[in-house]
């Protein structure tokens, strides 16, 4: 009896060990998984596993008898494939509206999709910089209380965070308000709340990595039609292609004097952590170390005559030949 030690669960425990240790580059032969089995705490003989092999094959898993680089067997297909995970991974890192702590979180469940080799190349190729991620951990909550208001029709009430300019520093002023929602988006690395605000009759777009407190009320939502073109159903996708990088260069030392209504954009493009001076009634300074290239212009050109290049006169320079560039289209 003891020779059927744990056979209820063996077959489970066989695509396990497939999962875990075994890919195209790394086939596992009986003999391992025999071992494998063995620190499970189930024992089994190696026609055995070629039988339960053979059962998971008959059910659907494409499992693989491999000759090279060594004998064995591989699970070939899996519920995302390598170069999923790559892009899934790469999705994660890069959002900054999800934490640091859920970010360790959702990588690690993304290696256990893999085998343990596949698992460390794509640790070898993760680099992990936190510096614009959110701390605000309640964003995921946030966005399940959003959806279930959305699906039902209700107003939300929540707490909104902004950032305001006192004196030299940034400073962030929270208000309660009380939303219609409609939709959600991620649009710009940032995850939206499109709803109305019941004071106007129009349509808001709001961080929810900004929100707290968000709590599904009793009111009912005021109705879409109300406060946009759209009459049958609130069309997020053909909402949000209505509205209006990676480069390298030389890194230098560039001033800008801005509209102090550019304070989130610029915040959100170069941290809060900003040296700001000459502090006026409408306009602010600030310095940073940037990157010269196209890409920088291209992110000033946008604001127009909100935000101005102080120095480098080389950037500068830049600015200029693209506005003339573009005034040129239009004489």
């Amino acid at each position: 009896m003891a020779a059927r030690s744990g056979q209820k669960i063996k077959i489970v425990c066989i695509l396990d060990i497939l999962r875990r240790y075994s890919d195209e580059e790394n086939p596992v032969n009986s003999a391992f998984i025999c071992e494998k089995l063995e620190s499970m705490g189930v024992t089994a003989e190696r026609k055995s596993v070629y039988q339960d092999i053979s059962t998971l094959i008959d059910y659907g898993y494409d499992i693989i008898r491999a000759t090279t680089p060594k004998k064995g067997f591989f699970l070939a297909s899996r519920e995302f494939e390598l170069p999923e995970i790559y892009l899934l991974a790469d999705a994660v890192k890069s959002a900054d509206f999800i934490t640091p702590k859920k970010t360790r979180e959702l990588l690690s469940k993304l290696d256990g999709m893999l085998s343990r080799n596949q698992a460390k190349k794509l640790e070898k190729g993760i680099y992990m910089n936190f510096g614009n991620k959110c701390a605000n951990e309640e964003i995921y909550y946030n966005i399940d209380s959003l959806s279930r208001a959305i699906e039902s029709g209700k107003k939300v009430s929540l707490i909104y965070s902004v950032r305001t300019l006192e004196e030299r520093s940034i400073e962030t002023v929270s208000k309660e308000r009380v939303i219609s929602p409609y939709a959600l988006t991620w649009q710009d690395d940032h995850y939206y709340l499109i709803g109305n605000y019941e004071k106007y009759d129009n349509l808001i777009h709001l961080r929810i990595d900004r929100m707290r407190n968000v709590s599904v009320l009793e009111e009912k939502s005021r109705d879409f039609r109300q406060v946009s073109e759209y009459t049958e159903q609130f069309d997020v996708a053909d909402y949000t292609n209505k509205l209006f990088s990676m480069y390298g260069g030389e890194l230098c030392e560039v001033e800008f004097n801005c509209d102090k209504s550019m304070l989130e954009q610029v915040a959100d493009r170069f941290s809060e952590k900003i040296f700001i001076k000459n502090v006026t009634e409408n306009r602010f300074g600030f310095s940073v170390k940037a990157a010269l290239s196209d890409a920088l212009v291209t992110w000033i050109i946008n604001y127009g005559n909100k935000i101005e290049v102080k120095s480098p006169e080389v950037l500068r320079k830049m600015v200029k030949e693209r506005a003339e560039k573009v005034l040129e289209i239009y004489k």
